[in-house]
């Protein structure tokens, strides 16, 4: 049974990298007030409650990207691509975006990804009725958690895991992966060092001509699926 993937996508200053290191118990990757920060994808090993997986950490899309952004907006969708499950995050404190909307878009559109929509930064306000209006973005039941206490964050990884701990038991492989694959993803990690958790940095830059192609392929979502244009 190959390690679950678990993507963490969504748009800018949502808390992405919060939950990143919260998971991994590390401080790897960059956690500002300040949308933008996080380059690339950023690999990372994570045990909760005794289940072990691989985490991605990913730049923020918004759907005005031009230049490095675009790049970010292009290792998002490559991280998507990777992953075995999605964890698409939004600010229960700012409420619903333009962006939210065109991530849920193209998201219901990926039916082979576990996608789970996670409520961010639900401390101190009345979290169900902040969280409500996410239920139109049509991506089911909305995960509430405050990634910076750590409140809700196990709950919401034993949620998304156990069908792979079954798997486990019966088992079974994920889609995304054979034998030879997983051991190629043992060899880029240290499981126990804590400073090598991530990929190296080249494994971040390597984009191999199958990646480039779906990227190519991609429509502009980003900037054309706001409202009700197509």
């Amino acid at each position: 049974m190959a390690i679950p993937v678990v993507a963490l996508v969504g748009r800018p200053n949502v808390g992405k990298s919060t939950l990143f290191n919260r998971l991994t118990r590390t401080r790897d990757a960059l956690v500002a007030d300040f949308p933008g920060l996080t380059r690339d994808r950023k690999y990372g090993h994570a045990n909760i409650a005794g289940r072990e997986f691989i985490v991605i950490d990913t730049g923020g899309i918004d759907g005005t990207e031009e230049g490095v952004e675009e790049k970010m907006a292009e290792q998002s969708l490559l991280a998507i691509e990777e992953a075995d499950i999605v964890l698409f995050l939004v600010d229960a404190r700012a409420g619903l975006t333009a962006a939210d909307i065109g991530i849920a878009n193209y998201l219901r559109q990926r039916q082979n990804k576990i996608t789970v929509l996670v409520a961010n930064k639900t401390d101190g306000i009345d979290a169900d009725s902040h969280c409500a209006e996410f239920y139109q973005l049509g991506l089911g039941e909305i995960e509430q958690i405050a990634a910076s206490q750590g409140r809700g964050v196990t709950q919401l990884m034993e949620l998304v895991l156990a069908p792979f701990a079954e798997q486990m038991e019966n088992g079974e492989k994920t889609d995304r992966t054979s034998d030879e694959e997983q051991d190629e993803w043992e060899q880029e990690f240290d499981f126990d060092s804590e400073e090598d958790t991530t990929l190296l940095d080249e494994a971040l830059e390597e984009e191999n001509e199958d990646e480039q192609d779906k990227i190519s392929k991609l429509p502009l979502w980003v900037v054309r699926m706001w409202g009700n244009r197509p």
